[in-house]
């Protein structure tokens, strides 16, 4: 029997005594000779979950899943409860007086087996808090192992250096029966979890291993092959097979009907101890001295079959069932929802079935495995023809196949099962691939090679490693996939036929224009089927995608592996199978694979026609098509979305459109795009009437601003400091130079201190009110001391420099405040200066100030120093400067000014002497 064997972990570590598999999670868990527990997770081979139980052996250790508890048995006698999430302890108990051996958990009731070194084996029920329910006795030496029975978890059985296995009931003290045949003492059992056989594998001491009918009590085989103690044995939950590990350092996998051995590994961790499996998956564990392995038997992708008609044959064990799609075909109410389908059973098969495959035609289905294959027909599941053979492919007219033998040999039979002698005998390299379609694909080391079904010539030779093959229902298209990407060919026969007629030599690399390359997609491949010009395939992201004229379109995503069954034409429905064979399906339309071939093909008439026929909830999808071929326009008459249609008007410039709709929807966010781009094309009207409908008032201030809007400035000021926008509020009054309205914005947003710099510097008139204010919010703070030191101008005026100049520059600009081309600042300049009110000031206070005042600086000292119209010009830019005296350097968004005077509040520090 051929297994696919992968290892997922190795992780080396001290001496592993158990090990465990999660049942949901992908972890490994192994229990240490030196007390530590490990979780690791074997897909990203890290260490998950670190538990330091004890200072002695830990021997057993258990999941118990449904609690997300561990629980674990040590030399200490004493049984520990982890909870591997929060790593709380949740119980910690004396258990027996001697070392713990073992321990089952009970699948549904809250039930614990632990066995020991004291010859007893416990019952506890961790609902009752931890209670003993039962101690089972009867063993005369150390109890090894315990087991529940799968099939009646009412029973368990136990293995034990007595030499003996006993087969318990729950609610009895005493033994049902006893198994005996073991020379030295057993280490390990397991039930067969199948229903067909009522079967015990057990190994001991005595280097075997032996198949028990414990409805019989009787001994059906023994197995030998290891050269030392049998340590574990199981039998594998999914698979045929029997698997054991040994302190010889091995571990045989025996085929569970033929009792050969198909396969030993061994990875040098010196003695195994222990193995661990977990229903419903085909993982291994095994415990080594020198650390743990995860290792993967088999294939997880079911044996399983649909025509096209849409029956479907599969194989549980060695059982055959079958059902079909038409009778579920009203049940699914969701996409990709599971179907509720009736299952009947066919019959069953002599050998285990790897893989199913229906002929083309769907009259036959050829069973493969345990290096034989079988043809059935289809509906009575009747045997016609039978052999040996490692692969077995059909050909796309059904009557013909193929099947290879060996790694020399592949042989071709015609619609009689009646070989064909000699047709691709002269093939003479190592054949490692076999695969069926139009033509036969025969795979090398490094190679693949086409073969004509008729005549056995090669036809191409394509250099690629495949991994398999896909045929279009016409023949004129090839999918060839490897490890990482597939290949889509186009095939012509008639050149190939052309070449071979003119009495060419095809050569060892074929007939070069028989195949054409098309396309290659850069994704590796599950499963694949082709829909007319459309391949349908499932990836390892556990995608379902199709291709269509080098374009990948995503129909769903998995969150398991999913395996393609077909598709059928009358239901436009694509039809998946999970790893337990349950069937799921998911929409494509024929129509619009068609639509897009057509459009892909530039044959727009073809294209138009079949429109029509595409449903409105299929028509989104073929518009996201035709955009990603730059096809806009179509895409925007196509397209039933709203908001594809905005984002395909915009695209294409089409304002309008796009303002239409926006007023159909009327979203903030679809207003705020069409303002900004109607900005970029200098659509002003649109752009403002879209920025306000967004309420974008930042927008607004930018674009009113660059216009000189003055009227929509002074709205939006009033509108901004209405919403609290203060920043915004301040922007627009201080370029309209509103100063009285910056003013108030700074006091109602409690910025005192910046209010009376900036007071100082633009409006001293309202000096003294600010500093008032200033104080009375000082006092509040409990800083008096600050409070006293702040001079009012009125009251204190020698300590203000030109405090009256500013007065009347103030009064001057009020006065002459209008709105003024720049190119007429000299002309107000020389006006300023005229005035004699103002010139009498600044000439009274140069007598004042001919010292430096407290207030004084380098810039006053040099203003009063200069000529009468230089210190008017200096005071009047004071009220004109457009600095943003806030702080913080930006006018968009709501957020408070920041505090740049915070500082000058705070109560000096002392100074240090």
């Amino acid at each position: 029997m051929k297994i696919d064997i992968k290892k997922k972990l190795l992780s080396r570590s001290d001496r592993v005594k158990c090990v465990d598999l999660h049942p949901t999670e992908p972890w490994v868990m192994a229990s240490l000779y030196n007390g530590n527990v490990y979780v690791w997770n074997y897909e990203t081979q890290s260490l998950v979950k670190t538990f330091e139980v004890t200072d002695l052996p830990v021997r057993a250790a258990k999941f118990i899943a449904r609690k997300s508890w561990l629980i674990a048995g040590s030399d200490d006698m004493q049984l520990r409860v982890f909870n591997y999430n929060t790593h709380e302890k949740v119980a910690s108990f004396d258990a027996h007086v001697d070392y713990i051996r073992s321990i089952a958990v009970h699948p549904t009731q809250p039930y614990v087996l632990s066995s020991s070194d004291d010859m007893t084996i416990k019952l506890w029920n961790w609902e009752k808090g931890w209670k003993c329910m039962q101690v089972f006795e009867g063993h005369s030496h150390y109890v090894m192992m315990v087991n529940f029975n799968p099939k009646d978890t009412n029973t368990f059985a136990s293995a034990s250096l007595d030499k003996t296995i006993k087969v318990w009931n729950v609610g009895s003290p005493v033994a049902n029966f006893t198994l005996e045949g073991h020379d030295k003492g057993v280490n390990t059992v397991d039930y067969y979890s199948g229903g067909d056989k009522p079967y015990l594998v057990s190994g001991a001491d005595d280097k075997l291993v032996k198949i028990w009918d414990y409805q019989n009590k009787s001994c059906v085989q023994t197995l030998e092959g290891h050269s030392q103690n049998v340590s574990a044995a199981c039998f594998h939950p999914e698979l045929p097979v029997i698997l054991t590990a040994s302190e010889d350092g091995s571990v045989k996998i025996w085929h569970a009907n033929t009792y050969r051995i198909e396969n030993t590994l061994n990875y040098g961790l010196d003695r195994g101890w222990v193995l661990a499996y977990q229903r419903g998956s085909n993982d291994i564990g095994i415990g080594y001295d020198e650390g743990a392995v995860v290792i993967k038997l088999g294939r997880e992708e079911p044996a399983i079959s649909m025509d096209n008609s849409g029956k479907i044959i599969w194989a549980r064990h060695n059982e055959i069932l079958t059902t079909n799609v038409k009778s579920g075909i009203e049940e699914y109410s969701k996409e990709g929802e599971r179907m509720t389908l009736p299952v009947k059973d066919l019959g069953s098969c002599e050998v285990y079935p790897q893989t199913l495959q229906h002929s083309p035609n769907g009259r036959f289905v050829v069973v493969c495995g345990d290096g034989e294959y079988i043809i059935y027909t289809a509906l009575a599941w009747r045997n016609k023809s039978f052999g040996r053979a490692l692969e077995f492919v059909w050909a796309t007219d059904s009557n013909e196949y193929a099947i290879r033998e060996s790694s020399s040999s592949v042989k071709v039979f015609n619609k009689n099962f009646k070989e064909k002698s000699g047709l691709l005998s002269h093939v003479k390299f190592s054949i490692e691939g076999l695969f069926g379609g139009v033509l036969v694909g025969v795979r090398g080391s490094s190679f693949l090679n086409f073969y004509d079904w008729e005549t056995g010539g090669l036809v191409r030779r394509i250099d690629v490693v495949a991994t398999n093959v896909y045929w279009s229902e016409a023949g004129d298209l090839v999918t060839i996939a490897s490890d990482d990407s597939f290949f889509v060919l186009r095939f012509n026969r008639a050149a190939y036929n052309e070449f071979i007629e003119s009495g060419g030599n095809p050569g060892d690399e074929g007939v070069e224009d028989a195949l054409e390359f098309v396309t290659e997609i850069p994704e590796s491949i599950k499963t694949g089927y082709w829909v007319g010009d459309c391949f349908v395939y499932t990836n390892t992201l556990n995608r379902l995608n199709y291709l269509v004229g080098g374009q990948v379109n995503t129909i769903a995503h998995f969150d398991t592996n999913m395996y393609l069954l077909g598709y059928i034409p009358r239901d436009n429905r694509i039809y998946l199978a999970d790893k337990d064979a349950n069937v799921y399906s998911y929409n494509l339309s024929l129509t619009v694979v068609e639509y897009q071939t057509a459009i892909l093909r530039g044959d727009t008439e073809t294209a138009e026609s079949l429109l029509p026929q595409i449903s409105h909830d299929q028509r989104n999808r073929v518009a996201r098509f035709l955009e990603g071929q730059d096809l806009k326009e179509l895409a925007l008459e196509v397209t039933t979305d709203n908001e594809h249609k905005f984002d395909l008007a915009l695209q294409l410039n089409r304002l309008e459109f796009a303002h239409e709709i926006a007023k159909s929807t009327d979203s903030e966010s679809r207003w705020r795009i069409l303002g900004d781009v109607a900005l970029n094309n200098w659509k002003f009207n649109l752009a403002e009437e879209c920025l306000k409908k967004a309420n974008d008032l930042s927008g607004l201030l930018l674009m009113y601003t660059a216009c000189g809007n003055v009227d929509g400035m002074q709205e939006l000021a009033q509108k901004a400091a209405d919403e609290g926008k203060n920043n915004i509020a301040f922007s627009c009054y201080w370029s309209l130079g509103d100063l009285e309205n910056c003013l108030n914005i700074l006091v109602n947003t409690d910025r005192i201190p910046e209010a009376a710099f900036f007071a100082r510097t633009y409006l001293p008139s309202h000096m003294s009110r600010i500093v008032a204010l200033w104080k009375e919010q000082l006092v509040k703070s409990n800083k008096s001391k600050i409070a006293d030191s702040l001079a009012d101008p009125q009251e204190h005026e020698e300590l203000f420099a030109d405090y009256k100049a500013a007065l009347l520059a103030e009064e001057t600009a009020k006065s002459k405040k209008t709105v003024t081309p720049s190119i007429a600042y000299s002309e107000l300049k020389s006006d300023a200066s005229q005035q004699p009110e103002l010139k009498e000031s600044l000439t009274a206070n140069d007598s004042t100030h001919s010292q430096k005042s407290m207030n004084g600086n380098a810039y006053e000292d040099e203003l009063l120093s200069a000529p009468d119209d230089e210190r008017i010009d200096e005071t009047m830019s004071h009220l004109s400067l457009e600095v943003n005296t806030t702080g913080t350097g930006s006018i968009r968004g709501d957020v408070d000014f920041d505090d740049a005077s915070s500082q000058a509040t705070q109560e000096p520090e002392p100074v240090k002497e």
